[in-house]
């Protein structure tokens, strides 16, 4: 998948994500991204992609940005801008900020859509300090969705975006451990079969509780959390005299004689 494509698909998923599953995704992705991000702490995040969803809205650092492509419409930067974010157009691959210079970064379900999956981590695991946090959305292949997006290729009636390659949560894992992204939590939800209307979607709701319980690995979609590791650094705690630390030693009797004789 060439870059053009790549910007492409992207703008193809932005469009389906207006739609009614679109639409349940949202607000399953919104809800756990709120929970993850509201305690990350720092100076920089981004979120790369996908502006329909406010991935930063409960984080409080100081500078946040919503990163677009360079084909995004001016509706699109415009929704951006309105969240008290600065849109900033660019590509995923090339991504323009320092080494080192980024708390956290948000890529919702730009990977599966990007045309090298593999370089977007390795710009993510650049531009992030040491400690530094990353948060990936994705399509679950593992899910019913997955399963009806795969008939659908063959049938050439899919239910998601077509030019979508989806990963699973083991690759993705994978993927993550060989840059020193180690993963932390991860989360699936929306378990409802993959139905076009919101009132098929609003029957099985019941299907969330059930799917968290009985098969929890099969949700449509997944929300993966994992940090920056630089090997041979640690946290280094307060500075204690080592005199202080120590209990105090009790003096032998014969030296308390001889300082009682003197």
């Amino acid at each position: 998948m060439d870059s053009a494509a790549s910007e492409k698909s992207i703008i193809a998923l932005d469009e389906w994500l207006l739609s009614p599953a679109g639409a349940y995704v949202r607000a399953f992705e919104q809800a756990c991204l709120d929970e993850l991000t509201a305690d990350i702490f720092g100076y920089n995040a981004v979120q790369i992609g996908v502006p329909q969803i406010d991935a930063l809205a409960a984080n409080r650092m100081p500078n946040k940005w919503q990163a677009a492509t360079r084909t995004s419409t001016f509706d699109e930067l415009e929704f951006a801008a309105s969240g008290k974010q600065i849109a900033v157009a660019l590509d995923f691959a090339e991504l323009p900020f320092a080494s080192q210079s980024l708390d956290l970064v948000v890529l919702p379900h730009v990977l599966e859509f990007a045309a090298e999956p593999h370089q977007v981590l390795r710009e993510v695991e650049r531009v992030l300090i040491p400690e530094g946090q990353v948060i990936i959305c994705g399509f679950n292949p593992a899910s019913l969705w997955g399963m009806r997006q795969g008939i659908g290729k063959v049938t050439r009636s899919g239910y998601l975006p077509a030019a979508g390659e989806f990963i699973s949560m083991p690759r993705l894992k994978d993927w993550l451990k060989l840059l020193n992204l180690g993963p932390t939590r991860s989360h699936f939800g929306c378990y409802a079969p993959p139905f076009r209307t919101a009132q098929w979607i609003d029957r099985f709701s019941g299907m969330e509780a059930a799917g968290q319980r009985w098969w929890p690995y099969l949700g449509a979609v997944y929300v993966v959390h994992a940090i920056k590791r630089v090997k041979g650094m640690h946290l280094i705690g307060p500075a204690w005299s080592k005199k202080s630390s120590r209990a105090p030693q009790a003096v032998p009797a014969t030296n308390r004689e001889i300082e009682s004789r003197e």
